[in-house]
């Protein structure tokens, strides 16, 4: 393994290599991006019920947040640099499987594998900048860069997925991430070095089944009372207790060990526990805020996939400019001011968005979810480069694979929280509304989803006041949930100004276990 003094900059070979680094981002944020305008095409032509097209968006998340930390310390022990290129080759393959699906089981299986392959991914990119990036200045830079490369994927997948899917069927938007995989896989022994734990002691099977039993049980539950189908909450509410008794024997079992799958001793440091608590709640309030603006300009506003796309490009784009902000913010002023004003800036966003209605609104919708982007650039880019410094470069996987995961299951639990809160308020709203002329069961669709109602409205004579009281319904869940974004974004801001005291510069290695205890 090659050694790199903390003061050595890197070279012209590095920021190649960050190039390349910036393919698996790429892939993962591709993936997430076109899915969000695919859904309501394949949910037609596959049939998925409304339960179904939740698995279908939660599942690749949930599984690659189960799997991230036990994917960061193989990394580790394996080598980051093959523990990356096993993993694309894995999602390349995969990602036709998704694509060529014949049912929603077929698609919800090939979701599910992919987020495991895609576990291999985040950690493996960001542990190698750390390694590779050991000047301070530098690192952070090629963080920021890193964190753009996803959120211009993020922006670019609903742009180009809506002109596949206008040109092609909605399996193609799924092949966008095989090129990039062949890419990375011809490029990545060229020109990323390997690095791994010279002493990376033993792997805790144990441990890594207790991660699983702990992360899956309370997402199925929270999944099942999302949907709000069930006549007793008995089963949904068990599950989520059991998997927080096997949390419970999974923490007692990790401060035991001597080499633990998940350090715990990092969480005495408030700043890096808050950083991984806004992260979370952050990506969880914008991935669900994102499902429900691309749902209300395609449903609502009635635009088609390539037209929506094209309109929330600036929300993709604006959190990649925020991360590029930041690193000129952080010259004249401290880490906290730079994320606690940036998450205020971000709760400010959604007041454009409570006043979007079902007539008209597009513009303000864009514009609020563009400020709400722009101002969690600091949290995310900053938040990245407190947490990889805060271990040795032998540890860099683990502590890259804690700070994805509050990431990635941030967002997909914010799939299904907003995600709920929005389908429920637009439940209540469609529960006394008539649906002359078709089937029970397709009434009950239009009053369970937007996306059934406008399907139900192409077999009705005159389905004027079903799409209308449809897109009211909806606009108001949109509303419901800004709301709530906005009072938890300000919580977060409050929370950082509280666990961040006397910092102004990034904290190192050294500074860690100082910060938020002085």
């Amino acid at each position: 393994m090659p050694e790199r003094g903390p003061g050595v900059r890197a070279g012209r070979k590095e920021w190649l290599g960050l190039a390349v680094l910036g393919l698996p981002t790429l892939v993962v944020a591709l993936d997430i991006g076109v899915l969000f305008l695919a859904l309501p095409h394949l949910s037609a032509d596959l049939g998925a019920s409304d339960v179904e097209q939740l698995w279908i968006m939660d599942i690749y998340g949930f599984l690659m947040a189960g799997c991230l930390i036990t994917m960061g310390n193989l990394g580790d022990r394996i080598g980051r640099r093959r523990l990356l290129l096993i993993g694309v080759t894995c999602f390349g393959v995969l990602s036709v499987a998704a694509a060529y699906s014949t049912s929603p089981e077929m698609l919800i299986v090939s979701r599910a594998l992919m987020g495991i392959a895609a576990a291999t991914l985040m950690p493996s990119t960001l542990a190698l900048i750390s390694n590779m990036f050991r000047d301070e200045d530098q690192r952070r830079i090629a963080i920021a860069a890193w964190m753009s490369c996803m959120m211009v994927g993020s922006a670019l997948g609903p742009v180009v997925g809506g002109l596949l899917l206008d040109l092609f069927w909605w399996g193609a938007v799924f092949l966008l991430g095989v090129p990039v995989a062949l890419l990375l896989v011809v490029a990545g022994p060229v020109l990323l070095p390997e690095y791994r734990n010279p002493n990376p002691g033993r792997l805790d099977l144990t441990s890594v089944i207790l991660s699983l039993a702990t992360t899956l049980p309370i997402i199925y539950g929270v999944k099942e009372v999302a949907t709000g189908h069930l006549g007793s909450a008995l089963v949904p509410v068990g599950a989520i207790v059991v998997g927080i008794v096997f949390g419970v024997v999974l923490v007692r079992r990790q401060l035991r060990l001597p080499d633990p799958l998940l350090d715990l001793r990092l969480f005495r440091n408030r700043a890096f526990s808050a950083t991984l608590v806004s992260q979370l709640v952050a990506a969880g309030i914008m991935a669900g805020t994102f499902l429900l603006v691309s749902q209300y300009v395609q449903t609502v506003m009635g635009l088609s996939p390539a037209e929506a796309g094209l309109w929330l490009l600036p929300l993709g784009l604006s959190i990649a400019v925020g991360s590029q902000l930041s690193q000129l913010l952080v010259r004249w002023m401290s880490h906290k001011a730079a994320i606690a004003g940036g998450l205020a800036l971000s709760a400010l966003g959604f007041l454009p968005i409570t006043q979007v209605t079902p007539a008209g609104g597009l513009l303000l919708a864009v514009i609020g979810g563009a400020v709400l982007h722009l101002g969690t650039g600091p949290l995310f880019a900053l938040g990245a480069n407190l947490v990889v410094g805060s271990v040795p470069p032998e540890r860099a996987g683990s502590a890259a694979s804690l700070s994805e995961t509050s990431n990635i299951f941030g967002s997909t639990l914010g799939l299904a929280v907003l995600g709920t809160l929005g389908a429920a308020v637009y439940r209540s709203g469609m529960s006394d509304v008539t649906v002359p002329g078709v089937s029970p069961e397709a009434a009950d669709a239009a009053r369970g989803t937007i996306s059934g109602a406008v399907v139900t409205a192409q077999n009705m004579a005159d389905a004027t006041s079903l799409l209308r009281a449809a897109r009211e319904a909806y606009t108001t869940g949109v509303h419901v949930a800004a709301i709530a974004g906005a009072v938890a974004f300000l919580a977060l801001a409050a929370l950082v100004l509280r666990a961040f005291t006397h910092q102004r510069r990034r904290p190192t290695a050294a500074t860690v276990e100082t910060v938020g205890t002085a």
